[in-house]
């Protein structure tokens, strides 16, 4: 199971979304596209061993895209605050 941490921002300056946006591959980027029209956005990407992971919320909906595209609406993590 990953555990995603929503904590404070321990950096001086929050990370810009334009960050988070270029730490997707061209396969996340059209899947978080094709989405954006159903409401979801776009929350952190989250660097592990088999590529970026991206974190993607609608409404109390959380998802998670993987750096080939696919999309787990129903993904094993937790969010802690």
């Amino acid at each position: 199971m990953l555990i995603a941490l929503k904590s404070k921002e321990k950096r001086k300056a929050p990370l810009h979304h334009d960050v988070h946006w270029d730490a997707m591959s061209a396969e996340q980027k059209i899947a978080l596209y094709d989405l954006h029209k159903f409401g979801f956005r776009l929350l952190f990407v989250r660097h592990q061993p088999s590529g970026p992971l991206a974190f993607i919320m609608q409404n109390k909906t959380l998802a998670v895209i993987s750096r080939n595209g696919e999309v787990d609406y129903k993904p094993d993590v937790k969010l802690r605050a």
